[in-house]
């Protein structure tokens, strides 16, 4: 009798061991299926066949979903250029969101949001300037040039929303425009 309850027991035990794996199993494979998504995703939305680069992005946690967001994030390195972000500067950068299509409760927009609380890591402006050289690389010249010239008009507006002391003085700040200048020549490599 002691061995039919220890039999049953080993064997409970055995059917838990499994199911924890399966679990385990089940999980790794959706995670592997959703980063296969976002990989194929990205690639499909911007046309980047660079598969290291889309690699990086993935990484990143950047999704087809969020890309607007990372076309945002020269506005929001502008914004942060100073080591704060003002309300002008943040109001700047959403209403440039908003006029972009990155509407209230979007994953990109919440993306947006939490780079104006906290300042995104360096390796989102690496991932947007990568993204830009290999963008860069099948547009022609005039297009990447309108494209540059996109960027940095919008990235000056959020430079231009605080500044100068009652209107009066530079309304760009040196780091501002330090940045501004770095932006410009993500397009010249």
């Amino acid at each position: 009798m002691a061995e039919g309850i220890l039999a049953d027991r080993e064997k409970a035990l055995e059917e838990l061991f499994f199911e924890k794996q399966n679990r385990k199993l089940v999980e790794q494979l959706r995670a592997e299926r959703e980063q296969t998504e976002a990989r194929e995703g990205l690639a499909a939305l911007t046309g980047i066949e660079n598969d290291a680069l889309i690699e990086s992005l993935v990484g990143l946690e950047l999704r087809p979903e969020t890309w607007a967001a990372l076309s945002l994030l020269p506005l929001v390195e502008v914004a942060w250029a100073d080591g704060n972000v003002d309300d002008k500067e943040r109001q700047a950068v959403l209403s440039a969101a908003e006029a972009n299509g990155v509407g209230r409760g979007s994953a990109s927009r919440e993306l947006l949001e939490s780079w104006l609380a906290e300042r995104p890591a360096s390796g989102y402006l690496e991932a947007w300037g990568a993204s830009m050289v290999e963008l860069c690389a099948q547009l022609q010249p005039e297009e990447r040039e309108a494209m540059r010239r996109e960027v940095t008009q919008r990235a000056r507006r959020v430079a231009e929303a605080t500044g100068g002391f009652l209107g009066l003085g530079k309304r760009i700040s040196p780091d501002e425009q330090r940045v501004l200048d770095e932006l410009d020549k993500a397009f010249a490599r």
